[in-house]
């Protein structure tokens, strides 16, 4: 039989060769001989011969490892499962897991064909067999470069850098139903330069029916679980026993069950006996792998859970920017332009993604030099003039605003937020020592982001979300009404990955003041959190403590997603507009308008529990590019630079000139070329294209940025900037507003 390559990429036999031989494609390039490899692999129920053949690919020269395992003594239907176990093997497809290329049946035996590792135990063999005077292969097993450390200690950062690969492919490997039954530092293989791992050897895995379980004891014996060895049934956790195992060897350069015979390894096994993992490594670490070692299977965590653990955040998001035989660096675009699509306005202004503050369909102008410091700016609350917040040297680029909170985004991807120094906070002031003014504001980094790059900010009334740049998302703050989406009710004080939504890529999210929007890049919407007046749109008012997939027209393609107080967006590709929740005053523009005639009180919609398109002209006819709600009205910018305004107008917020009640939008008059727009509780503010900042509404406590009271007209907020400048990002929630602008070059 001769294996070689078709033109399509798939293995095939050719039996022209002599039978039973494997030959390697004899070109000038051939490194290697016709040469077999035999060795044994101990199971714990039986032993099995394997055979291994290294072939060379003819379409590209790599070289393939061909398994040959022998089934003599197997029925038709034992190697018809056999096969089809094979076939569900190469639906595996992870750069942690050793790709497997093909498989068929070959009278006596079953071939397989897989990517080739080098530097394993097998083929260093090999190597010197036939190239004895050849350097060896770097890379090898975990378990190889584990031996070679002797007695000196990985660093933490090492270890869970191989950790977070391994959870990964297992994840992968487990969601396709499927048990490794095996997974031990022998069959975890380095690359060359020893930093990407990939889980090998499936030869006993088990494929699972939905929850079933299996109860065949097989695998390495040190790496058997306590389940196993009384004969229970298992599924995935035992998987996880192996897991924590090998994390321990990681931490301790040796295994966590060893014995001289079977029996006294059962004995340890059965009473979790193991020696202590040593103190450099930090209390998460250790805990982790005691969860995992759990006698109870029911006890311990679930791969996503392992995943959303705090200790595998940073390695987790930072693992594909640190791997590889060269050091990557990504090229990012600026986070504006991943925020929002084009506007097509030469003067445009830049963009801003809806935290509480609007949602753009604009793209800022691509800048040649690096952005010189931003500011940013605050007011309401009593603060009648826009004060510049500190900034601790860096740039911000988003701003988000809750209840209580002031939140941006840097360039660099770091989470800094804004708060009121606590009372009597700083030293006594000495006798006859003059009272130093405390500053209103003091800004700080959120701890605990080391690493992890932020792509936006969204706040809630006391909760905030934060969604990096690998689509991951996390929440912290109020856990009540569900809003962290965390499967409870419980209050969080560092971001927390919310688990459910771990398999999806995130492109955006939004929060209203107790419930939360997000779409994937797929086009999939998510919400959680409160239920009032049907704001999640899944057709009920009850709320949810974890994230439940949004029902949406087939052809409609999810863009971006707004969350208003009590009543939520979603935005297509094509600009089209879906709304539900609270529809007081027409703020969602459910109404049917079609000019400028106020419709029949049997025809107003005051609530809608699931989404529903857009009723009201313009909404339904003009291209939006831009759109925020407020408490009890919105503003949206059309493609054409036209501000409308539409709910209620109970304090001048609509900016019509008169405070007439109507449910019909209104054109903002005297306003053109706007760019963004976003609304408090009861005032409403707009953007131009040279960066012009405009208020209007309720003007109590500081809320338009002058020293006036209502106006129902708009009129210009005066920035301190001397420079010019174009504004980047603006939020307004409740009575203040936060907005940044960066110096023009």
């Amino acid at each position: 039989m001769h294996v070689a390559r078709s033109k399509d990429g798939e293995v095939r036999e050719d039996k022209s060769g002599r039978e039973g031989s494997v030959r390697v494609n004899k070109t000038t390039n051939t490194l290697w001989s016709a040469n077999k490899l035999s060795f044994c692999q101990l199971l714990f129920s039986k032993n099995s011969l394997t055979i291994v053949h290294l072939c060379r690919r003819r379409s590209d020269g790599a070289l393939v490892i061909l398994k040959e395992i022998p089934v003599e003594q197997m029925t038709r239907d034992e190697r018809l499962a056999a096969q089809n176990e094979c076939q569900v093997l190469k639906l595996l497809n992870h750069p942690n897991i050793i790709e497997y290329y093909e498989n068929f049946l070959e009278d006596k035996a079953l071939m397989i064909a897989m990517e080739y590792a080098p530097g394993t135990d097998i083929f260093s063999l090999f190597f010197k067999m036939c190239k004895p005077d050849t350097q060896m292969p770097s890379g090898g097993t975990l378990a190889d470069y584990i031996q070679k450390r002797c007695n000196s200690l990985l660093d933490e950062d090492t270890i869970l850098h191989f950790f977070v690969q391994i959870l990964l492919a297992l994840y992968h490997v487990h969601n396709k139903l499927i048990l490794h039954r095996d997974l031990k530092t022998q069959n975890i293989l380095l690359d060359k330069h020893q930093m990407i791992v990939k889980i090998g050897d499936f030869g006993i895995s088990k494929i699972l029916v939905s929850k079933s379980k299996a109860y065949t004891v097989v695998g390495t014996p040190c790496y058997i679980s306590p389940e196993l060895c009384e004969g229970k049934p298992y599924n995935q956790k035992s998987d996880i026993w192996a897991l924590g195992c090998v994390l321990y060897e990681l931490a301790s350069l040796k295994r966590a069950f060893e014995a001289a015979n079977l029996p006294a390894l059962v004995l340890k096994i059965m009473s979790g006996t193991f020696a202590p993992i040593s103190d450099r490594y930090s209390a998460e670490l250790r805990q982790l792998i005691l969860n995992m070692l759990n006698l109870d299977p029911s006890k311990r965590p679930q791969l996503n859970e392992i995943m959303a653990h705090p200790i595998c955040i940073r390695p987790l998001l930072n693992l594909y920017t640190d791997i590889g035989n060269v050091k990557m660096r990504r090229i990012e675009k600026p986070l504006s332009a991943l925020q929002a699509g084009s506007h097509g306005r030469p003067g445009g202004r830049g963009t801003n993604t809806r935290t509480r503050g609007g949602l753009s369909g604009l793209s800022s102008t691509k800048m040649m030099h690096p952005l010189p410091l931003s500011s940013v700016y605050t007011w309401g609350s009593g603060i009648s003039t826009p004060l510049r917040l500190p900034m601790l040297n860096t740039e911000v680029i988003q701003v988000s605003l809750g209840r209580t909170q002031k939140m941006g985004v840097t360039k660099s991807g770091r989470l800094i937020t804004w708060e009121a120094p606590s009372v009597g906070s700083g030293e006594p002031a000495l006798p006859g020592a003059v009272e130093q003014m405390q500053p209103q504001f003091i800004s700080r980094f959120l701890e605990g982001q080391s690493g992890v790059t932020i792509k936006s900010v969204s706040c809630g009334d006391l909760f905030s979300t934060c969604l990096t740049d690998r689509g991951i998302i996390m929440t912290f703050g109020s856990g009540s009404n569900g809003c962290l989406g965390h499967g409870n009710f419980n209050d969080v004080t560092q971001p927390k990955i919310v688990e459910a939504l771990l398999g999806y890529e995130l492109d955006q999210v939004s929060c209203g003041a107790s419930h939360v929007l997000a779409v994937t890049n797929e086009r999939e919407v998510f919400s959680w959190g409160r239920g009032d007046n049907g704001r999640l749109g899944l057709g009920t008012q009850d709320c949810h403590h974890s994230p439940q997939q949004v029902s949406l027209p087939a052809d409609f393609e999810a863009h971006r997603v707004l969350c208003g107080v009590d009543c939520s967006m979603v935005i297509s590709t094509q600009h089209q507009i879906l709304v539900c929740g609270n529809n007081r005053f027409n703020k969602l523009g459910l109404d049917k308008i079609s000019d400028t005639e106020e419709p029949p009180s049997h025809c107003q919609v005051e609530e809608v529990l699931i989404f529903q398109p857009v009723q009201s002209a313009p909404l339904n006819v003009e291209k939006i590019v831009y759109i925020d709600i407020g408490t009890a009205h919105s503003v949206a910018v059309t493609e054409k630079g036209q501000c409308y305004t539409f709910g209620s107008n109970q304090l001048g917020q609509l900016g019509c000139s008169s405070r007439r009640t109507s449910r019909v939008p209104c054109q903002v008059p005297g306003l053109q070329g706007i760019t963004m727009a976003a609304c408090g509780d009861a005032f409403t503010l707009a953007i131009g294209a040279e960066g012009e900042v405009y208020t209007w509404g309720k003007g109590a406590r500081g809320r338009l940025g002058r020293k006036e009271e209502d106006s129902g007209k708009p009129k210009a907020v005066q920035l301190d900037e001397s420079h010019p400048f174009t504004v980047t990002s603006v939020a307004c929630c409740h009575g203040n507003t936060l907005l940044a602008v960066k110096r023009n070059v």
